[in-house]
């Protein structure tokens, strides 16, 4: 039987199983959902038994629990580690939604719920993949899945999960479906993610709020001074002023330029779809480039002062800023924090002082696209799609990518199926019935010729 008609058989079954997971509020960042997390672990567990794994078991970590399953064909073929999350965003605000998000409904070929996409839907279609592969007597290695319930918090206590349980997640290659391709006629793998370095930093001034008028011009106004060092950070033609930044910064070769050049893509329409007359971004890079394999500094939220409705003459003891950098493969989030923290501190003026806190981090990941399990998925996208998947690094980040490299020693294949109109993180999330089962084909025919 051909994946295809496996899933037309089987089609209600898979989305009761989806359904079930969906609506289990896992929200990982809202401590009343403590309970939830373990419920969708344990739905997770028995679903994957019913897929036909041989063991699979609910394992404790510093955080939420992880979901470890395993089935072994023949302990001396090879291994696949199937990573996903089974946590999801908060859904506020609810008044944007326009149907319950833990109650999926199927509407205009779509499936509209949170964790339709991220990382549910996607990480089910895994899961079905290999259901498929193994009934279908497809599959030639053992299959190894690790699913966890904190990607949308960081990932707390997995990177140091993997560290203490290096023997029972060895394997040969990290399958991963929590990403995107360009577009529905356009199918793409990811090749590389962008890192990240997060900071706080807050600029304080006098011991308390001031009289505008009797103080102004004498004292320095801290969000003033804030919005000076920000302003600073960048230069006219975008580039980041910070010394040593870019010290290690990849160069891209021409020919991967080149290939991120055949993505369809045209900047008037990229930015009257965001609501902007123009774009910007550092000089001599195109808006793909910028977004994909290009460092960037930005103020993610700032605050000081006086913000309620009316006005108040005040000079504010103090300003704070989140800001972060996205950081390309070979910047270490670590060194970056620093040169970023040293940079700050040099360049306060002596009357406000400064505190930076630095948050999460992680680093950039690239995944050579001449490795075979990468030519295996390409053709098995071409089976799915019916057309060869573009090689495309993207913007995102995620963190625990690189970290698996770095413990594990073993590459990541990123089989993303969203799309961004599919509004992870946001009201309204959803993802296309034909593109998930498509997604399904695909990892299907993966582990047909994976070991083979």
């Amino acid at each position: 039987m051909e994946a295809k008609q496996y899933i037309e058989k089987n089609r209600t079954r898979f989305y009761d199983e989806l359904f079930s997971l969906i609506r289990i509020p896992s929200i990982s960042a809202q401590p009343e959902h403590q309970q939830d997390m373990r419920a969708c672990a344990e739905q997770w567990r028995k679903l994957l038994l019913s897929a036909g794994v041989d063991t699979a078991e609910i394992m404790e970590t510093s955080s939420n629990p992880v979901v470890f399953a395993t089935k072994i064909i023949d302990p001396s073929a090879p291994t696949v580690l199937v990573y996903a999350h089974y946590d999801v965003m908060p859904v506020e605000p609810l008044d944007l939604w326009d149907t319950n998000p833990f109650e999926p409904v199927i509407r205009d070929g779509r499936l509209w719920a949170r964790g339709a996409d991220d990382d549910k839907g996607q990480s089910f279609l895994q899961v079905k993949g290999f259901e498929i592969a193994l009934k279908e007597r497809w599959l030639h290695c053992n299959v190894k899945f690790l699913f966890e319930g904190g990607e949308e918090i960081g990932s707390p206590g997995l990177a140091e999960f993997c560290a203490e349980h290096k023997e029972m997640l060895k394997s040969d290659i990290i399958l991963v479906s929590d990403n995107s391709m360009v577009g529905k006629n356009v199918p793409s793998i990811t090749t590389g993610l962008r890192g990240l370095a997060y900071w706080e930093v807050e600029v304080i001034g006098p011991n308390r709020d001031l009289h505008s008028g009797i103080f102004g011009g004498a004292v320095a106004n801290p969000i003033n001074v804030l919005c000076k060092i920000i302003a600073d950070i960048t230069d006219k033609n975008g580039y980041i002023t910070i010394p040593h930044f870019y010290d290690d910064v990849e160069e891209v070769s021409a020919a991967e330029r080149a290939m991120l050049a055949e993505v369809p893509h045209n900047d008037k329409d990229y930015a009257e779809s965001i609501g902007v007359k123009a774009l910007f971004g550092e000089k001599d890079f195109s808006t793909l480039e910028r977004t994909a394999i290009r460092p960037t500094f930005d103020v993610c939220g700032i605050w000081g002062g006086y913000t309620a409705e009316g006005s108040k003459t005040v000079l504010p003891s103090k300003a704070t800023a989140k800001m972060s950098c996205r950081l390309v493969p070979h910047q270490q989030h670590e060194k970056i924090s620093q040169l970023f923290i040293d940079y700050i501190y040099s360049v306060v003026p002596d009357y406000v002082t400064v505190k930076v806190t630095p948050m999460h981090g992680g680093d950039g990941y690239v995944c050579p696209i001449d490795m075979p399990a990468y030519k295996i998925a390409e053709r098995a996208y071409e089976k799915a799609f019916g057309k060869r998947p573009l090689a495309v690094r993207r913007g995102g980040s995620i963190p625990i990518i690189a970290d698996f490299e770095r413990i594990l020693g073993v590459k990541s294949l990123l089989m993303g199926f969203g799309l961004e109109s599919n509004a992870i993180h946001s009201p309204n999330e959803n993802q296309q019935i034909e593109i998930m089962e498509k997604g399904i084909i695909a990892v299907a025919e993966f582990y047909k010729e994976f070991g083979k």
